[in-house]
């Protein structure tokens, strides 16, 4: 066996080895709220409904993102149960994908250890072990932005003319990417392309793309359920495209007003402490020595800078910022950061040393995170009332929420009803900001079937004398306080159960329907 195999081989096991950590923390813990409760209850709803055009919350449309992870989501529940390690395999599945091809174009752009170390260092950050497990949009159009520009980048590097293959795979990342999260999954591939052709002067090969057959690739792949759901719902393309992306791209209302450097401080987050070494690599190209060839080619080196810097300046631009609109740029920064380690330690005595020092340190950093994440954020979820009222609750009962809306209940209760949510919704469609109201009633504006599950508080004291009622509000609030039938059933961390007072005994026919729901067989003892 030839000494490249072998090296080869390690490197494949490493990739191995890091996505096997990765999914034993993704087990660790339980559903983080909002985000990770709204878009693994979207997957579950699909599933448990059937309706894979419409991506629900809570039996309303939602249209905030296209369907690609809900998708997904409900083939990996169908496959492995209703878990949150089954949603998580989701993103883990496209870190996977962004760490692989990471590992393929360096090997093939610089050397068999400078691929290995740049996975290493993406592999053991916070970028893998926590952005890869954790329930959103954004690792996969993160993945597909990556596949995307290293496809077109070795399509154009392939000679006078772009590689047609690797060009037309380029164009289907971009359709991925587009399903994963919108017109982003387009943009920012084209935008890091676009300059660097500019800067390396390769632009004109861009008449020779397989334009028709590579359109057509993307139209096959994105275009069909946008075409399907607008049919079905006529305002989608308005909402999505002009107040879900447009809009917040430039308006100053929407939340998480962050300062113009907070994603400089975000890549140090996410890539500690490798994304140091980047700055090794500011100046020029790496060589072993003064008088070599490089390790990264000049055209390569520049391609990376300008993914990291102008996807970062892309989203610095709204005032409203999240961390995860930064993942794209990590595949870059950690090649970088990989060159610029072997610039600065790779000759220096105890340097293989310190860099397992300093992955360990990272993996051990993320299991703590891991392990203590779920008491921390123990008041924020419902899991305790949820597995309460699987157990008690039957399939045809009626819960009610009020107050606040707890996102991981519906999951894991795993019920087949939406929550009636009660508010004043009239004036909250006039006064409310960015919130979870907005997006209930803003869901309700595509389905008016589907909108009776918003309802008044008024309806609260006669469904209080109605059997086979629940109400969930979150600790200290006292809505079902001095209402006639409403009796406390289950007091949580942090939010409250009611039951509706008549007993069950006296429900008539309802009396014989089998009591549980199928969350509280899956929880268990958990």
């Amino acid at each position: 066996m030839n000494k490249s195999l072998t090296e080869r081989q390690k490197s494949w096991l490493t990739l191995a080895l890091l996505w096997l950590v990765l999914l034993l923390m993704a087990a660790m813990r339980p559903l983080a709220v909002p985000d990770e409760g709204r878009y693994g209850e979207i997957g579950r709803w699909m599933l448990q409904s059937g309706d894979w055009l419409t991506p629900r919350l809570n039996g309303l449309p939602f249209f905030h993102k296209p369907p690609f992870l809900y998708w997904l989501e409900a083939i990996s529940l169908a496959t492995f149960g209703v878990n949150e390690l089954a949603l998580r395999l989701v993103p883990a599945l496209h870190v996977g994908l962004m760490l692989i091809v990471l590992y393929l174009s360096a090997r093939t752009i610089s050397t068999e250890q400078i691929a290995r170390r740049a996975v290493i260092m993406l592999g053991t950050s916070l970028t893998f072990l926590v952005g890869g497990q954790y329930i959103n949009h954004d690792m996969a159009v993160a993945a597909w932005i990556g596949v995307a520009i290293w496809c077109f980048a070795f399509a154009f590097m392939a000679g006078d003319k772009p590689n047609a293959t690797l060009a037309r795979l380029g164009f289907v990342a971009c359709a991925f990417g587009m399903l994963s999260k919108g017109l982003i999954g387009i943009a920012l591939p084209g935008l890091v392309i676009f300059i660097w052709l500019l800067w390396t002067r390769q632009f004109k090969k861009v008449l020779y793309l397989p334009w028709l057959s590579g359109l057509a690739l993307f139209a096959a792949i994105a275009l069909p359920w946008f075409v399907m759901a607008q049919q079905k719902h006529p305002q989608l393309f308005n909402y999505m495209f002009i107040g879900q992306q447009f809009n917040r791209y430039t308006a100053a209302t929407y939340n998480n007003p962050q300062p113009w450097w907070f994603y400089l401080l975000s890549v140090v987050l996410l890539l500690f402490p490798w994304v140091f070494f980047a700055l090794n690599q500011v100046r020029r190209p790496l060589t072993q020595a003064p008088t070599a060839a490089p390790l990264i080619a000049k055209a390569w080196w520049s391609l990376c800078w300008i993914w990291a810097v102008a996807i970062m300046a892309f989203f610095s631009i709204p005032n409203s910022k999240l961390i995860g609109y930064v993942l794209p740029v990590m595949p870059a920064l950690a090649l970088l950061s990989a060159l610029g380690w072997e610039r600065s330690m790779a000759h220096r005595a105890r340097a293989g040393k310190i860099f397992a020092a300093l992955c360990l340190l990272n993996i051990v950093g993320a299991l703590v995170l891991m392990t203590q994440v779920g008491e921390v954020t123990r008041t924020g979820r419902s899991q305790d009332v949820a597995r309460a009222l699987a157990c008690a609750a039957r399939p045809s009962d009626t819960v009610y929420v009020s107050g606040a809306y707890p996102y991981d209940l519906p999951f894991y209760a795993q019920t087949s009803k939406p929550l009636v949510v009660l508010e004043n919704w009239p004036m909250l469609r006039q006064q409310t900001g960015d919130g979870w109201q907005r997006e209930l009633f803003e869901g309700a504006d595509f389905d008016a079937q589907a909108a009776k599950v918003l309802q008044s508080p008024e309806v609260l004291p006669q469904a209080g004398l109605t059997p086979g009622n629940w109400l969930v509000v979150s600790t200290g609030n006292g809505m079902a306080e001095g209402l006639a039938g409403w009796k406390l059933y289950f007091q949580g961390a942090g939010w409250l159960l009611y039951q509706s007072g008549h007993p069950l005994a006296a429900e008539g026919p309802k009396a014989a329907e089998h009591k549980g729901l199928p969350g509280c067989k899956e929880q268990g003892d958990k």
